[in-house]
């Protein structure tokens, strides 16, 4: 009698189904509204001399209160997901499809291609509600007389466009892009590379535990190759001035040390791996709700 085969071994590899475009950027939505104040923590401390995430955000709420200090931006950050996320995951999942083949698992390199690509146009796509989310969770940081106070995304893209040029809706766009190459090869690739892995090894079953510990280590991964991308991003789309990428690293080198470009990775990681656990739990139920209706 041949002997049974393994889960790994039974289930055949075939091509990535397809599924809706916009399951990545409503997955994103929710998981930026969960950890928004997290968010918040993490611009601040990158764009101030602020110390430590429990007592940013401590000292936000205590200013500001817990709407203004706890969740500024909060619109700003879900039109970034509904472009930024949306954008990425839908053309993550379409790069998939076309670059997989029949019968065959798709290799790690080609899911960190189209990764990477999905990461450059959705950070092209997202950069200018991006630009708004950065300036409206710090806005707290800045001498009153300064501060910009949009009412939401929206009025700061007006404001930006009337005072500024549209051409500031793209400030930061080269590090912006750069961090999302970065983190998309680190997240949604390394996501999708561990996932598999752990099923082949046979150590987890497909569900809520595999899904948990694959977006865990993505998180973590994630976090930490684009720290100092996301330092520099959120330094010059802070800047009202026309600083460039060279003079911003050779200011922050030159009086920070080699610590600024993991500023604020506490709260960076803090909020990216719930946020990825939250992003790919969502995502996974929701694509097993699109094969039920499907039937």
């Amino acid at each position: 009698m041949a002997p049974s085969s393994t889960p790994a071994e039974a289930e055949k590899p075939s091509a990535p189904r397809a599924y809706p475009f916009w399951l990545g950027g409503a997955a994103a939505s929710w998981a930026a509204v969960c950890t928004h104040p997290l968010d918040v923590a993490k611009v601040r401390m990158q764009t101030s001399k602020s110390n430590g995430m429990l007592n940013t955000l401590t000292e936000s709420v205590k200013r500001d209160g817990f709407r203004r200090g706890a969740y500024a931006g909060l619109s700003a950050s879900i039109l970034r997901q509904m472009t930024y996320s949306l954008t990425r995951f839908g053309v993550y999942d379409a790069l998939k499809e076309r670059m997989s083949v029949p019968g065959q698992p798709l290799p790690a390199w080609k899911m960190a291609i189209a990764a990477s690509i999905a990461g450059g146009l959705g950070g092209i796509a997202g950069n200018p509600a991006d630009v708004v989310l950065v300036r409206m969770t710090s806005d707290a940081n800045k001498p009153k007389a300064e501060q910009l106070k949009y009412k939401n995304c929206f009025d700061g893209v007006l404001r930006i466009v009337k005072d500024e040029g549209v051409a500031h809706l793209f400030r930061g766009v080269g590090p912006n892009v750069a961090r999302a190459v970065l983190m998309n090869a680190s997240q949604l690739a390394t996501y999708d590379v561990f996932k598999t892995g752990i099923m082949h090894a046979n150590l987890m079953e497909d569900g809520l535990g595999l899904h948990f510990t694959s977006s865990f280590l993505a998180g973590t991964v994630a976090t930490t190759i684009c720290a100092p991308f996301d330092v520099i991003k959120s330094r010059m789309m802070n800047a009202a001035g026309s600083e460039g990428v060279v003079s911003v690293i050779t200011r922050s080198f030159k009086t920070e040390g080699v610590t600024w470009m993991f500023r604020g990775w506490t709260p960076a990681w803090i909020r990216l791996s719930p946020n990825t656990i939250i992003i790919f739990m969502t995502l996974e139920q929701m694509k097993r709700g699109v094969d039920y209706l499907r039937g």
